[in-house]
């Protein structure tokens, strides 16, 4: 295993682990050896919140559990992140992500915006339990191209069917494109709700959101 191999393998462990300190530490070291930022965050930090997401859905993980893998790996984002290469300001695509109205699993939304960023979008994050209209008074006033939203509660997926009859009303349907996902979300609820896509994860998420605005 190369160095760089094993710097990328304790950033993911230490993100699975829980262990702030070992992500720390490691970044550091990832850094210091030269190697690219991008590499350590997506195959070192995402990979430890895939697995951690995963331990989770196998019910070996609890949520406490995956919100102190998130706390490591923002640990190491924090680190990382400021030696990503920059993306010029200019033409950025911007987007507005949240969670619908009703609830408040945002574990998923964070790692979609991550992962986002990180490609280079531009992100306004209005969080949790988001009141339905805000998406669309965001999107007005941000002039956004991508509306992302996503839920964990089968109770809470119809406002995603509601944000777009709200954007139709307004006659913005045809300027931004809605991405959805979540636990009971499918690319079928997506196609009968006529969203423009849906992903199963934070990085088909940046693959979705490039194909639907064609950028390379």
């Amino acid at each position: 295993m190369s160095l760089k191999e094993e710097l990328l393998k304790r950033l993911s462990d230490g993100v699975v682990e829980m262990e702030e300190d070992d992500v720390e530490e490691a970044a550091k070291e990832y850094l210091e050896a030269g190697y690219p930022a991008f590499d350590g965050i997506m195959e070192g930090l995402v990979d430890g919140m895939n697995r951690a997401s995963q331990l989770y859905e196998e019910e070996e993980y609890f949520v406490t559990d995956v919100l102190l893998c998130s706390d490591a790996m923002y640990v190491g984002l924090d680190i990382l992140r400021p030696y990503l290469p920059e993306e010029s300001g200019e033409g950025k695509i911007k987007g507005i992500i949240g969670v619908v109205e009703g609830d408040t699993h945002d574990i998923g939304k964070n790692l979609v915006k991550i992962m986002m960023e990180t490609a280079g979008f531009e992100m306004i994050d209005l969080g949790r339990d988001v009141p339905l209209e805000q998406f669309i008074e965001t999107a007005k006033e941000e002039e956004a191209d991508l509306i992302c939203m996503s839920t964990l509660m089968t109770t809470t997926m119809g406002g995603m069917e509601t944000v777009i009859h709200m954007l139709e009303d307004a006659g913005m349907r045809d300027k931004v494109k809605v991405m959805i996902g979540g636990g009971p979300i499918s690319q079928k609820y997506a196609d009968k709700i006529g969203a423009d896509g849906y992903s199963q994860n934070a990085v088909e998420a940046v693959k979705l959101a490039k194909r639907l605005l064609n950028i390379a």
